[in-house]
């Protein structure tokens, strides 16, 4: 599956001809010439390349205005070389930073690591409608509420989720998660799903009668 990219810029020559480049080195672009415009696409994008001096409503409003709901990696552009610039940028969490004039090779190299940022932040946490987990912190929440989770019901949850709609029994389960030394009884299981359950309101994890257990992606 291809990334999708959202060039926010007003300059035709420079907005069309990133385009062409991303386009070749295989993302799917999005562009918007306006602020107005961006905040109506930004959404689907995996990465925002967002001009700064921009008509009306700055990059810098802009940006301000997608942090209210999204985290979406932004890397802010601008012909603008002062660092207070730089620095509210920063302040408004941009991800990245370049100059303009600027290199569309270099611009690839730093798209690419901001998708990788990405994808590694995205392992540790995990969202559900009003549930979340901080698989690294060992921290899961319900509509912002603490929800108490166990260590073993949040490994069994990672365990879960990073094997979307595979079929898990219990002592596969257990062969997972516990050490030769500590092997509960095989209902064990059962209790901790049942707490993931009710402390997280879930219901994407499915019994499959006879077997045991798999998580369902949305």
């Amino acid at each position: 599956m291809t990334s999708t990219i959202l060039i926010v810029e007003d300059e035709p020559t420079l907005r069309t001809g990133t385009e062409q480049f991303l386009r070749q080195q295989g993302f799917t672009v999005l562009t918007a010439t306006s602020g107005e415009e961006a905040l109506e696409k930004y959404t689907k994008a995996d990465v925002i390349i967002l001009d700064i001096m921009l008509p009306k409503m700055s990059g810098i409003e802009v940006l301000r205005h997608i942090r209210q709901t999204s985290d979406v990696p932004v890397l802010m552009l601008t012909a603008l070389h002062d660092e207070p610039t730089q620095i509210a940028s920063f302040d408004e969490l941009a991800d990245d930073y370049m100059s303009k004039p600027f290199s569309l090779v270099i611009l690839e190299k730093r798209i690419r690591a901001l998708l990788r940022r990405q994808q590694s932040v995205k392992k540790t946490l995990w969202q559900r409608s009003l549930a979340s987990v901080d698989f690294m912190a060992y921290q899961g929440f319900y509509d912002g509420s603490d929800a108490h989770l166990k260590p073993k019901e949040v490994q069994l949850l990672k365990l879960l989720v990073d094997n979307p709609n595979m079929v898990w029994s219990r002592q596969a389960i257990i062969d997972k998660l516990w050490r030769d030394d500590e092997v509960p009884f095989d209902r064990v299981i059962d209790v901790y799903i049942k707490n993931l359950r009710k402390k997280l309101h879930l219901d994407c994890i499915i019994t499959v009668k006879g077997v045991g257990y798999r998580y369902e992606e949305s």
